[in-house]
């Protein structure tokens, strides 16, 4: 079983910036691509970006490309997700989740655990 705890998220301002970490535990970590997922009030999960297992390839859906970048700390069994230029649109729930091999994309299904979410709101 993997466990992941989210933290970071909190109350910003537009054009500011957040950095969010995800700590997991349960499994190698550095065997599996991470991503990170948010979700609005009444939406679906939506993909944000990806990372592969040895933090050489990231992926970013184009509503996050230019202004978060994801990153990893193998030895420290820790990603995060970084977020500049902050808009309201970026207000959500965020969450992590353990890729279910080296490389993961934007599909839900390419994931097997998540993490109970961080709530990020960007206010205008």
């Amino acid at each position: 079983q993997v466990h992941l705890v989210e933290s970071g998220g909190g109350l910003v301002q537009a054009g500011e910036s957040l950095r969010l970490s995800c700590a997991a535990s349960g499994r190698t970590f550095s065997y599996y691509a991470m991503g990170w997922f948010r979700q609005a009030p009444g939406k679906d999960r939506d993909f944000v970006g990806s990372i592969s297992y040895n933090g050489g390839s990231t992926y970013y859906s184009d509503s996050v490309k230019g202004r978060f970048t994801i990153s990893r700390d193998n030895a420290k069994a820790t990603v995060y997700l970084q977020m500049n230029s902050m808009k309201p649109e970026d207000t959500a729930v965020y969450y992590c989740a353990t890729g279910t091999t080296i490389y993961s994309g934007s599909s839900l299904n390419e994931y097997d655990f998540w993490g109970q979410g961080t709530q990020v709101t960007v206010s205008s």
